[in-house]
C-alpha cells in the first residue's frame, strides 16, 4: 500500500529552522511530483513547495521562497523541506503528497493523493 509519513515538526522560535521529512513505503518517490503544504483551523489547505520527478524543477509559494528549500534524497526514498528563518506565520500542519503526470507551473492540492498524516510546526514569536 503506498503511504507517506512527514516526520520533523516541532517548536521553534521566530527566525529559527527546521527540516521536514517525508518517507515513502509501498512505492518510489522518485517517479512522482511530491508537494508539501500546510494547513491552518479555518483555512484550506495550501501548496507550500513542489518537486518534480525528472529533473528536480521546484515550486514555491510566493510566500515562503527565499526561506524554504525543497529537495529529494530517492536512496532514502525521502524528500525534505528544509525550512529556515522562520515566522509565526508559518505555523500549521504540514502534509506531503504525491502527483503523477507532467510537470505543471502552479500546483492545486487536489492534483495531489496518498496524502500523509502530517506534522506540526510551531512558530512562537
Amino acid at each position: 500500500q503506498a503511504q507517506l509519513a512527514e516526520s520533523g515538526g516541532g517548536l521553534v522560535q521566530s527566525g529559527g529552522s527546521l527540516r521536514l521529512s517525508c518517507r515513502g513505503s509501498g512505492f518510489t518517490l522518485e517517479y512522482n511530483t511530491i508537494g508539501w503544504f500546510r494547513q491552518t483551523p479555518g483555512k484550506e489547505r495550501e501548496v507550500v513547495a513542489c518537486i518534480s520527478s525528472s529533473d528536480s524543477s521546484t515550486y514555491y509559494a510566493d510566500s515562503v521562497k527565499g526561506r524554504f528549500t525543497i529537495s529529494r534524497d530517492n536512496a532514502k526514498n525521502t524528500v525534505y523541506l528544509q525550512m529556515n528563518s522562520l515566522k509565526p506565520e508559518d505555523t500549521a500542519v504540514y502534509y506531503c503528497a504525491a502527483a503523477g503526470g507532467r510537470w505543471r507551473q502552479k500546483w492545486d492540492p487536489a492534483d495531489f493523493a496518498n496524502w500523509g498524516q502530517g506534522t506540526r510546526v510551531t512558530v512562537s514569536s
